[in-house]
């Protein structure tokens, strides 16, 4: 799922069209140059709530993190060199990106993160729906 910056001008995003998945970002709306964030393959992009830096998820299975700084003008992004946080194993492995959104959340200080992912006893969870439940427990 694409992340809109916290000032709204900035859209980062995953693309799979150079052959594997790597993470963007963007003038929003369009039109503007797109810029490649991750180098070597990426996917779901979050922005620090402070709009300063950018997260991922590495293709090598590594929650990364990359700093970001605005022009004066507002017009371009200058970013630094990504640096892995730690690993993370998400669903099968493999970083999913097509419509499940960003399996991590990250707290409004971006020190914190809440990740779904695999445990060691990677066998699925049974899931019992329960029809027609009133929540004080009567019918």
């Amino acid at each position: 799922m694409p992340s809109v910056s916290p000032d709204g001008r900035w859209l980062a995003f995953a693309s799979d069209e150079s052959g594997q998945s790597e993470v963007y970002v963007q003038m929003f709306p369009g039109p503007g140059e797109r810029v490649r964030v991750s180098t070597m393959g990426g996917a779901q992009p979050e922005w620090r709530q402070d709009g300063r830096g950018l997260f991922f998820v590495g293709l090598d299975d590594r929650l990364m993190t990359v700093p970001v700084q605005a022009s004066t003008d507002g017009r371009s992004l200058e970013l630094g060199e990504a640096t892995p946080l730690f690993p993370v194993r998400i669903f099968n492995g493999a970083v999913q990106t097509g419509g499940l959104g960003s399996q991590y959340v990250v707290s409004p200080d971006g020190q914190r993160f809440l990740v779904v992912s695999l445990t060691d006893d990677a066998s699925p969870s049974q899931i019992t729906p329960i029809e027609n439940w009133w929540p004080t427990g009567t019918r």
